[in-house]
């Protein structure tokens, strides 16, 4: 398995860092995790083809983690001739929410007569799918979305790869880190408690906790971006763009 962090930014994209996406890949297919508003631009310097994925599945519905799905979506249509299906997975509410900002970035894209059959499935925290070859697991995770965000285990049967999603603590973030090859968890600040994100010092605490084999920290906000040495002293290791892990 190997995991391409496409963008490791918080909402503001504070320090030149893309909006949240990660691709990943292993001989089951390819999926990806998060596309936010800007992601297609960071896709796209990777040099990423819509048409390699065969699985998106979004933590939850802030728009620097599903905002970018039209643009997908209508490079699939207009660029790439995509044919092969497409599913995504997202909390519930997903489906209208993606139906909705269709329609209002791009008026008259109900009407589209697509060039490949596309889905979006809603499910819930603590199920387990197989899909695409792959084990997707789904945790709730404490971070206020208009509906339910969830943190995301995808396993090929080999490797397993651990995300958090945006959350402040939660003790479910232990089971989500269990045995993974790579967990990838947010970290938005680096003193100053900020409600529903993790900081610096709470997940400090809480490290030793975790049993994945390497914990990678993401979604860093300025006075987070300041503790970098301090994380990497710790033992963590620091996503950014276009940085890749062979599991």
């Amino acid at each position: 398995m190997k995991v391409t962090i496409v963008g490791s930014g918080d909402a503001f994209g504070t320090g030149g860092r893309a909006h949240t996406c990660i691709r990943v890949d292993s001989g089951a297919g390819t999926a990806v995790v998060d596309f936010g508003a800007g992601s297609i631009v960071s896709w796209q310097k990777l040099g990423f083809k819509v048409n390699d994925v065969d699985l998106i599945v979004i933590s939850h519905l802030h728009g620097d983690h599903f905002g970018g799905l039209p643009f997908f979506l209508l490079e699939c249509q207009f660029v790439s001739g995509r044919t092969k299906p497409l599913l995504m997975m997202g909390p519930p509410g997903f489906k209208q929410r993606l139906e909705t900002l269709l329609e209002t970035f791009f008026p008259g894209a109900a009407t589209f007569k697509w060039s490949f059959p596309w889905q979006a499935d809603e499910i819930l925290a603590r199920r387990v799918s197989k899909v695409a070859g792959l084990v997707v697991e789904t945790f709730e995770v404490l971070h206020p979305s208009g509906g339910l965000a969830t943190g995301v285990r995808l396993s090929d049967g080999v490797s397993t790869f651990a995300f958090s999603g945006d959350t402040g603590w939660t003790e479910s973030l232990v089971e989500l880190s269990a045995n993974a090859d790579l967990f990838l968890v947010e970290c938005y600040s680096g003193d100053v408690p900020v409600p529903n994100h993790m900081d610096w010092p709470t997940l400090k605490s809480h490290v030793a906790d975790f049993t994945a084999k390497q914990t990678v920290l993401t979604h860093l906000g300025e006075t987070a971006l300041a503790r970098i040495p301090e994380m990497e002293a710790a033992g963590l290791t620091i996503a950014y763009d276009g940085r890749t892990f062979e599991l």
